[in-house]
């Protein structure tokens, strides 16, 4: 079903590679960022007001810690920030010389992150997780590009996308060791879709996936039907968030500025969702 919803611009900061659309309950506002110009933005929900907080280097992803900083997924380290000063210190570097980059990442209930890569070739790539004290395990590679993740209400289940096999999986999750098991295919793409990107879970367990070169948002059910196809006026459709107060809202990141061809964009956009999304954790790297 192509669904019809009123989508909205908040605003074009001509993103590269907009990506990691978080939700912060704190302050009220929409975090992003544009990958390959390591530029972070947020916009508050209510009046819409924006700014770019923050340039460095190539950021691929990016979570909120508990004590309020942002824990920084740049190439190939791992760097905390204070969003408000803009200080920033390097945790981990020199993590895995098979990368290109960190890719999508995501906070788990107790703190820890898991974090995908994007190889050099499509047999390097790989799905990382970051234990509170900072240490790195491998969980698997031969991804090429790991991308969107989430957690089922009720924490027994990881969903990953791996962009390369155009594959969306779930495992079992168990949360006291932070270990996935028993993988399985969720949803397979089909090549007119474009790539599954970018990944959020909803109160119902349904997924919200984007689609990179489809543009569009995919919603799917736990067990891999395809509920609804929310078509965007863009191409590159890179990642999704719930947000606002009650996270009824879905915002979107899109990539495109300096491509060639139609499409292009970099805006941010938002529209309503009809369902609350889950609220995502904080890490606790370090802490």
């Amino acid at each position: 079903m192509t669904g019809q919803r009123p989508i909205t611009p908040v605003v074009n900061y001509e993103c590269q590679v907009g990506e990691n659309p978080l939700w912060n309950e704190r302050d009220g506002r929409v975090y992003w960022v544009d990958i390959d110009t390591g530029r972070l933005f947020r916009a508050r929900h209510d009046t819409l007001e924006h700014q770019c907080f923050y340039t460095g280097d190539v950021v691929g992803g990016f979570t909120f810690q508990a004590d309020g900083s942002l824990l920084l997924f740049e190439a190939d380290r791992i760097s905390v920030l204070d969003p408000e000063s803009g200080a920033r210190r390097e945790l981990r570097s020199g993590i895995d010389p098979d990368m290109k980059r960190f890719n999508d990442v995501i906070a788990d209930p107790e703190g820890r992150v898991f974090a995908g890569t994007i190889g050099q070739t499509d047999q390097s790539g790989g799905l990382y997780r970051v234990d509170l004290d900072g240490s790195i395990r491998c969980l698997f590679k031969d991804t090429g590009c790991a991308n969107g993740m989430g957690f089922s209400s009720d924490q027994s289940r990881f969903f990953w996308t791996c962009s390369t096999t155009r594959r969306i999986y779930a495992f079992d999750y168990d949360r006291s060791r932070g270990e996935l098991a028993n993988r399985r295919v969720v949803y397979e793409a089909h090549p007119s879709e474009g790539l599954p990107d970018g990944l959020a879970v909803d109160e119902r367990d349904d997924l919200w996936s984007a689609r990179w070169d489809g543009g569009s948002v995919l919603r799917i059910s736990p067990d891999g039907r395809m509920l609804e196809r929310i078509e965007f006026p863009v191409k590159r459709v890179s990642s999704v968030a719930f947000g606002g107060p009650e996270r009824d809202t879905l915002y979107v990141t899109t990539a495109g500025a300096g491509w060639d061809g139609p499409g292009d964009d970099g805006t941010l956009y938002r529209m309503p969702a009809g369902v609350r999304g889950r609220p995502e954790f904080r890490s606790r790297i370090g802490s």
